[in-house]
């Protein structure tokens, strides 16, 4: 197929993924669809949390640097993180892992025992859980995405062969419109995204859709590096 690989996840993963992508010898270029921005959030009592619950590097990046006062009660408690990239993020901030998941938060909640007092330090868009018996979750908003515009340059890129890798519901659905205003060929171009919830969001009319066999980056590169041959 050949052709350019899009990425359009926010910094600064979005030129780790361009960076891997280039060595793996794909033909990637990145222009991100959202930035993400810290939002101020105070920490609720630390004596009333058992441990803290993290689905996104972004929740480490923006939240945990955002907490202030706090933030040295707090790396007293174990993580729960959704999966390895995130519970690294954790670790060089100085924290001791719990578990860590591999396909959402969701199936890090169902494996923990109960009880269990848990904060969330999400991001404005979050997904919800369904909570196990029980087990608590005070939730707090700690980072947003602000959406972008991609570029008109990119309209010509369809016709080379355009794949499109999808790291979140989120981008997905901004993706769709952007796809609008720029008059993209849907049948044209080809989607990589990290999970069936991503391909649900990206809807119908594209080339291809091919979801990641696991949730993760280094996945989805090693999927593309396989359709865009």
């Amino acid at each position: 197929m050949g052709g350019y690989l899009l990425v359009v996840r926010p910094e600064p993963g979005l030129s780790a993924t361009v960076a891997a992508a280039n060595a793996m010898g794909l033909n990637a270029i990145g222009y991100p669809l959202f930035k993400i921005e810290p939002v101020d959030w105070e920490c609720p009592d630390t004596d009333a949390i058992d441990a803290l619950l993290i689905g996104s590097v972004n929740a480490v990046r923006h939240g945990l640097n955002s907490a202030g006062a706090a933030l040295e009660n707090l790396k007293a408690k174990p993580v729960y993180a959704v999966g390895e990239t995130t519970a690294q993020a954790a670790r060089d901030a100085g924290f001791e892992l719990a578990l860590v998941g591999t396909g959402g938060l969701q199936n890090v909640l169902d494996t923990i025992k109960a009880p269990l007092r848990l904060l969330r330090i999400a991001g404005a868009d979050h997904v919800p859980l369904v909570l196990p018996e029980g087990v608590t979750i005070t939730t707090v908003i700690a980072y947003k995405t602000v959406p972008q515009e991609l570029p008109e340059p990119l309209r010509p890129l369809q016709d080379l062969g355009l794949t499109v890798l999808l790291h979140s519901a989120a981008a997905a659905a901004q993706f769709v419109r952007e796809s609008r205003q720029l008059a993209l060929d849907r049948g044209r171009i080809t989607l990589i995204v990290i999970g069936p919830r991503v391909a649900e969001a990206a809807g119908p009319g594209w080339r291809a859709i091919h979801v990641s066999p696991q949730p993760n980056d280094a996945a989805m590169l090693e999927l593309a590096q396989e359709v865009c041959i």
